[in-house]
C-alpha cells in the first residue's frame, strides 16, 4: 500500500520511549507524526486547530494518567471524530476485553503490546485510507455546498422543477417566466453545477444527502 503523504499519525502515549519507537517506526514508512505525552495535551493541541481536513488517525495508550484513553475515545466518539480520525488502541494483555469493546463501540483496532511494528504499520496505514475517504467525502460535501450557495434564487426554483423531471413548457407555466428564461436558467444550473444532464443533477444532489 502507498504512504498518504499527507496524512498525520497522532501518537497519544504517557511513555516517552514508547512514543520515540512509534515516531521512528512511522518515519521508517514515510508516515508523518506528531506525539502527546497525555490525553489532556493532545486534546489542547486540537483545539487551538482548525479542523482536520487531511487524512489522520490516532494511535492511543488505554491506561494513562489524568484523562485515560478510553475517557479520550469516549469524547471523540461523542463529536463525531472518530471517522474522520480512525483510532486504534494500544493496550497491554489486561485491556484487551476493554479495547475489544471499543473495538465494538467504533474504534478502528487495537494492538495489544508488544507488537509487531509490521501489523501495526499496515493497520495504520488501512485507517489512514478510510480516513482518506471519508475526507474526499466531507470535500465533495464543500464543494457542493459552495455550488448551490452561488446559484441565484430563481436558478434553484428551476432546478428544483428540473430534478422533478418536468420539461421546460411546463417550469415556463409553474414559475410564470418563459420557455427561453427556463433554458437560459437550465443552462446556468447545469453549468454551476457541473453537470450535463437532468439525471446527473439528480444524482449529484440525492449523494449529498
Amino acid at each position: 500500500m502507498q504512504p498518504i503523504t499527507d496524512a498525520t499519525v497522532f501518537i497519544v502515549d504517557d511513555d516517552a520511549s514508547v512514543r520515540e519507537a512509534l515516531a521512528w517506526l512511522l518515519r521508517s514508512r514515510r508516515l508523518h507524526s506528531e506525539s502527546f505525552d497525555s490525553a489532556e495535551a493532545f486534546e489542547a493541541s486540537m483545539a487551538q486547530r482548525t479542523p482536520q481536513r487531511s487524512p489522520c488517525c490516532l494511535l492511543l495508550d488505554v491506561r494513562m494518567p489524568g484523562m485515560s484513553g478510553l475517557a479520550l475515545f469516549d469524547a471523540l466518539v461523542e463529536r463525531g471524530a472518530v471517522a474522520a480520525m480512525p483510532v486504534i488502541f494500544l493496550t497491554g494483555h489486561a485491556d484487551v476485553p476493554t479495547a475489544v469493546d471499543t473495538v465494538k463501540r467504533g474504534a478502528f483496532d487495537f494492538c495489544e503490546k508488544p507488537f509487531s511494528d509490521n501489523v501495526l504499520v499496515d493497520r495504520v496505514e488501512q485507517a489512514l485510507a478510510l480516513s482518506a475517504q471519508h475526507m474526499a467525502q466531507l470535500h465533495a460535501r464543500d464543494d457542493l455546498r459552495a455550488r448551490l450557495a452561488d446559484l441565484t434564487e430563481r436558478e434553484r426554483a428551476v432546478m428544483g422543477c428540473v430534478v422533478e423531471g418536468l420539461p421546460n413548457k411546463l417550469i415556463a407555466d409553474q414559475l410564470d417566466i418563459s420557455v427561453r428564461t427556463v433554458e437560459v436558467h437550465r443552462a446556468r444550473v447545469f453549468d454551476k453545477m457541473q453537470v450535463k444532464s437532468a439525471v446527473e443533477l439528480a444524482n449529484l444532489l440525492r449523494d449529498s444527502h
